[in-house]
């Protein structure tokens, strides 16, 4: 799988409504190559930023920053930020140019290349290694050399997997924010023990 260029999600995967982009990409494999170290992960739990409307969004009213830049970009490309001085998140961008909408990536089920990422997570709890948007970019070595860059070719890039089915996905508000937080915009895999938080 890890080297069959038809499993790689073609960019126009990513050119539609957010939210159904996010509930797509449950199942899928998030891949990095870096410094001829690979790492896989299937995603299991994602959220939704859904574009100038969202006061959640980095790009809400339209605010265009140095720092969101990629979020304003093109479809199929990485947003991957910087928060508390000390953590990365990486996003894939949706639905068309110029407008501010992306998937977070919140979990991995870690799958490949796990002596990498317990040796840059320094530990030996695989629950733990991918367990958040800021331990699976420091698990699979994502930073900010990893944005703005296409999810169809290396370092970065995102693989199909197998489909969740509709019954299997759970919803609820996103994590962590103090606006629009009602809103039910986290996807993640019913009964899966590589989740960010329990689902619920």
């Amino acid at each position: 799988m890890a080297d069959a260029a038809a499993s790689v999600l073609p960019l126009e995967f990513y050119a539609r409504d957010t939210v159904d982009v996010a509930r797509a990409l449950l199942g899928c494999v998030l891949e990095t190559r870096q410094k001829g170290e690979a790492t896989f992960g299937r995603i299991t739990e994602v959220e939704a930023y859904v574009g100038p409307d969202d006061p959640a969004a980095h790009g809400y009213g339209d605010r265009r920053t140095r720092r969101n830049e990629a979020m304003f970009g093109p479809p199929g490309f990485s947003y991957v930020y910087f928060i508390y001085g000390k953590h990365w998140c990486f996003n894939a961008v949706t639905e068309r140019d110029g407008y501010p909408a992306a998937v977070l990536i919140r979990s991995l089920e870690p799958i490949s290349g796990l002596t990498t990422m317990k040796r840059r997570r320094s530990t030996d709890n695989e629950r733990i290694l991918c367990s958040g948007p800021a331990r699976l970019c420091q698990a699979l070595g994502i930073d900010g050399e990893s944005n703005a860059l296409s999810l169809d070719n290396w370092p970065v890039r995102i693989l199909q997997g197998e489909d969740v089915s509709d019954d299997d996905i759970g919803s609820g508000p996103r994590i962590g924010i103090s606006r629009a937080a009602d809103w039910p915009l986290r996807f993640y895999e019913r009964g899966s023990n590589w989740l960010s938080r329990p689902g619920a």
